[in-house]
C-alpha cells in the first residue's frame, strides 16, 4: 500500500511540474509609440485594460509563490536533513501540505489561462 502511494504521488508530482512549465502570453507589447488600435483595427477599450491588469496580477502572483515556494522547500529541507528522529516526523507531517500548496501556486496561473481561453471562447 505504501508502495503505491508513492508512485501515485511521484505521478501526481511529475504530472504538476510539466503542466506548470507551459507560459501562456495572452498579450503582446507594444513599444515604439504604436497606437494599439492601428492593430487590431479596434479602439482599446476598458475591458482590454482590465485583462492586461489581470495578467499582470497573475504573471506577478506566479513568480512570487513560486519564489516563495521554492526558498520554503530548502528551508524545510535544510530542517529535515539537521533534524532529530522526531523533528524528521514532524517535517514529514507539515510536508503533504507544502506540496499540495505548491501546487496550486505552481498550476494557477495555468488553470486561469485555461479558464480565460474557454470563456472568452464562450
Amino acid at each position: 500500500m505504501k508502495k503505491m502511494s508513492k508512485t501515485i504521488s511521484f505521478i501526481i508530482l511529475i504530472s504538476l511540474i510539466v503542466i506548470s512549465l507551459g507560459t501562456s502570453v495572452f498579450a503582446a507589447a507594444v513599444t515604439g509609440g504604436v497606437d494599439p488600435s492601428s492593430l487590431t483595427g479596434k479602439e482599446v477599450t476598458g475591458t482590454d485594460k482590465i485583462t492586461g491588469l489581470g495578467n499582470q496580477l497573475i504573471t506577478i502572483v506566479s513568480v512570487v509563490g513560486s519564489v516563495v515556494a521554492v526558498i520554503v522547500l530548502i528551508v524545510l529541507g535544510l530542517k529535515y536533513m539537521m533534524g532529530s528522529a522526531e523533528e524528521k516526523a514532524e517535517y514529514k507531517k507539515t510536508l503533504l501540505p507544502y506540496i499540495i500548496g505548491a501546487a496550486m501556486v505552481f498550476a494557477a496561473s495555468t488553470i486561469a489561462g485555461v479558464l480565460y481561453g474557454f470563456l472568452s471562447n464562450v
